[in-house]
């Protein structure tokens, strides 16, 4: 499927370019995305970056990634639009205006994106299919990292769906076509398009054949064949965003679920449990889990009501190493903070986390915190009425129960 040329006639490109001309750069990604070796005539330089009359670098762009490649045999690391044309930065150049260089654009990298692009685009309108409300948040096209965002969270069954109907596509080597329509044309109605976010009146539109069409000016693939096989190899929480579909193409895809298959083999083996059982046997132990972690709190709530006790004078200090969770301990501490007694307690866990409130303004708990961690080993802050750190793997946290009410004593000048 490699071009390899010049399509000089198609741009209608000039060989004898002024030097310093301003000019814009002929587009020859545009026209041919599977073009990556040309002859063209710099234009201009500024620093590192150099301005060509021609180009067949894509600059990024509806997701896709900027190519890279070769100037002259200088290594081109990043591609960028400009007001004035398409900038190329190639550090160590040496070139000057109307030389006539030799370039050439990374092709693994492209081919990787273009498959990638097209794979996007018909994940996402399988998606839609399913979800005909779903809406794309923002698409993001890297060499090695591949996901779309969408506004919510779908289920993996939706998602497996998703990409057997695009795989199934595949298999079927649909055609890729790119065309372009004026803004005020009617049919783009039934088009997937983000207007807002395209300038000019002529909007490219990408159609895979009877699967999908939507506008868009990044590179694709001629026909889906070419991408091999999609996965959807992982969905997370992008925020605010939506969530992400992460996916991979190609050979990437097929050991990406290869290696999930057998993981999930080796879960069910460690489980006990058919293949088929995993996920019914992974929710009863999730179930399981929830429920003995709330044993497990109230059992820790119980022994840390019976922390020990020791006065200085008026002043109460409640104290102990426990099998807890540290935020069992803060709840506790907080609550003998506010009526005025003073909390020294540490997790019975290796690094063990510990905890030192007050209700007397006297005691900083903050400063006694980092000087009695710092002798015992371990480090930790907060604020002046509550403090909380770690120790370090190994230390005792009884030795730290006994320098901090110690150091309390001795603040509230009573030892």
């Amino acid at each position: 499927m490699r071009h390899i040329g010049f399509i000089a006639y198609l741009l209608n490109l000039t060989a004898n370019l002024e030097p310093g001309k301003d000019i814009m750069t002929e587009e020859i990604f545009a026209h041919d995305g599977y073009l990556t070796e040309f002859e063209a005539v710099v234009s201009a330089t500024d620093g590192d970056w150099v301005s060509l009359d021609c180009t067949a670098f894509y600059p990024g762009g509806g997701g896709q990634a900027h190519d890279t490649g070769a100037l002259r045999g200088k290594r081109v690391e990043m591609v960028e639009r400009r007001k004035d044309g398409i900038w190329h930065l190639c550090p160590g150049h040496g070139l000057e205006a109307g030389d006539k260089i030799w370039c050439s654009v990374d092709w693994d990298r492209r081919y990787e994106l273009m498959k990638g692009h097209t794979a996007e685009h018909m994940l996402f309108g399988a998606l839609n299919r399913l979800v005909p409300d779903l809406s794309i948040v923002k698409i993001d096209i890297e060499y090695g990292d591949k996901y779309v965002i969408v506004d919510r969270d779908v289920s993996w069954d939706i998602v497996s769906d998703a990409v057997a109907s695009v795989n199934k596509a595949i298999d079927e080597n649909l055609s890729v076509f790119k065309s372009s329509m004026d803004r005020d044309d009617p049919e783009l109605e039934h088009i997937r398009a983000k207007l807002d976010r395209i300038e000019g009146s002529e909007i490219s539109v990408v159609e895979i054949d009877g699967f999908d069409i939507a506008a868009c000016g990044g590179l694709h693939v001629m026909e889906t064949e070419e991408i091999g096989f999609v996965f959807a190899d992982r969905k997370v929480s992008s925020g605010k965003e939506g969530y992400a579909i992460h996916f991979k193409v190609g050979e990437a895809a097929k050991k990406a679920s290869s290696e999930l298959a057998y993981g999930c083999l080796k879960t069910s083996e460690a489980l006990n449990s058919k293949p088929s059982d995993v996920e019914k046997t992974a929710a009863n132990l999730r179930s399981e889990l929830n429920e003995t972690r709330i044993l497990l709190k109230k059992a820790g709530r119980a022994l840390v009501e019976g922390a020990g006790e020791k006065r200085f004078s008026d002043i109460i200090v409640r104290y102990g190493v426990f099998p807890a969770e540290i935020d069992t301990l803060a709840e506790a501490a907080e609550n003998w903070k506010t009526k005025g007694q003073i909390a020294v307690l540490a997790t019975e866990t290796d690094p063990s986390s510990v905890i030192l409130a007050s209700g007397d303004a006297r005691v900083d708990c903050k400063k006694i915190l980092a000087n009695v961690l710092s002798s015992v080993g371990g480090r930790g802050g907060g604020k002046k009425d509550f403090a909380r750190g770690g120790m370090s793997k190994g230390a005792d946290p009884a030795a730290f129960i006994e320098k901090a009410i110690s150091a309390v004593g001795n603040v509230l000048s009573i030892l």
